[in-house]
């Protein structure tokens, strides 16, 4: 095959589907509810009367409901279809966000946050499905979507979250419940039902899929690094204690690095050296930034901040396409399985980091994050041989013969 591999898949990017559209930019939508909450942390705090480890919960609960949802998705989607699940998903979510601008009291904020995360759960993980099966281009071109979705919400949640919080923390909640209604009301208009599996999904299948050497590695990685990265989105907004506006800002300067290198740079990388040396060389640079960030000055805490958003950037795509491909399971299962394990990483360490801080000082959260980054790269490293031939094999399948595999191991020469 002549060309740039990466090129192609641009170009497949652009020409898409209605559906297609629609599907991913209620995605944007989505995953700018993740980062909203950023910049306002600490307005909630104050407009609530709570404390950073109260506050945080918003995340832990969120993600927690997020996490065993992910058992849930794919037996709810076999049964009633990807668009009914799709739209069940943004029903929920502009009900809960709703909900939560009108909160009292941080209890009740955190528990429109929980409901808020299984409609996200429902969306996100049937979102990938949907944008997989019907897009041009193949399975390639659906990630690079979805990943440019991802970075895109990433990076305006932040910048929504402080325009709209700079007024009322409240604004955010209800600026989201609006959005997803207009995403509610493009994929009704725009996406027809897909047809639904030979089988129906049982709750217990993405577990068993887990069973897989490959994906419970990746999983298991995974889980460590998204440690990490939550500590970052959810516990240095406390950290640089800045107005939303300015909050804003640098979490939006994170959140382009973080699109430009999943969507940009993660492609040219893999193609170059491979998935497994990018993702392991990222995680340790990631654990490096980390320590940095926990021990420099304010200044150096901003710049270390926005700079983790390059190496988050790369870490997704990598993940995302090592849980998709690994496999022998369908590739709804095997997300499921796999986004069940890793979101109870993102539902802890909100809860943890502060209460780390608590019990020790300020630096210590984020070297807790440091290790749990080296971790999921020990993981990378050890279980190189299952992540390497697993996938190649089940590449292979899928392609037809070995011959269509690439070494992983010895990637060939770019140029």
């Amino acid at each position: 095959m002549s060309g740039d591999p990466f090129d192609e898949g641009a170009t497949s990017l652009l020409r898409q589907p209605k559906a297609v559209w629609a599907t991913a930019g209620a995605s944007v939508v989505a995953f700018m509810g993740i980062g909203l909450v950023d910049p306002i942390l600490p307005s909630i705090a104050k407009g609530l009367e709570a404390t950073p480890s109260q506050v945080s919960l918003l995340f832990t609960s969120y993600f927690l409901i997020t996490a065993v949802a992910m058992l849930v998705t794919g037996f709810v989607s076999s049964r009633i279809g990807g668009r009914k699940t799709l739209l069940l998903g943004l029903a929920l979510v502009v009900v809960f966000a709703g909900l939560s601008g009108t909160s009292h009291s941080v209890g009740e904020l955190v528990g429109f946050r929980a409901g808020w995360g299984l409609g996200n759960a429902l969306f996100v993980s049937t979102a990938l499905a949907v944008i997989v099966g019907a897009a041009a281009g193949g399975s390639a071109a659906a990630i690079l979507l979805y990943e440019s979705a991802l970075g895109l919400g990433m990076a305006c949640g932040p910048l929504l979250g402080a325009v709209l919080g700079d007024a009322s923390w409240r604004f955010p909640f209800f600026g989201t419940a609006a959005l997803m209604a207009i995403g509610f009301l493009a994929i009704t208009a725009f996406l027809k039902e897909q047809p639904r599996p030979a089988r129906k999904t049982s709750l217990l299948d993405p577990v068993r899929a887990l069973g897989h050497g490959g994906l419970a590695s990746a999983a298991a990685s995974a889980f460590f690094y998204n440690y990490a990265f939550f500590t970052v989105l959810a516990f240095t907004p406390f950290v640089l204690n800045m107005s939303p506006y300015r909050s804003g800002a640098v979490f939006f300067a994170w959140g382009v690095l973080l699109a430009v290198f999943s969507v940009l740079i993660a492609p040219r990388l893999q193609e170059r050296f491979g998935s497994l040396r990018v993702l392991g060389a990222s995680l340790v640079l990631m654990a490096v930034d980390l320590v940095v960030l926990g021990y420099g000055n304010h200044a150096v805490a901003i710049a270390c901040t926005v700079v983790s958003g390059a190496f988050i950037g790369l870490n997704n795509t990598v993940y995302t396409e090592l849980a998709l491909g690994v496999s022998d399971a369908p590739r709804p299962v095997a997300s499921a399985g796999y986004n069940f394990v890793r979101w109870f990483a993102a539902a802890a360490a909100p809860f943890l980091a502060p209460k780390i801080e608590e019990w020790t000082n300020l630096h210590v959260p984020f070297v807790v994050a440091a290790l749990a980054a080296l971790a999921g790269a020990a993981i990378v490293g050890v279980r190189r041989r299952a992540l390497t031939m697993e996938a190649a094999s089940h590449s292979a399948a899928k392609a037809g013969g070995p011959a269509a595999v690439a070494d992983e191991a010895e990637p060939a020469p770019a140029g």
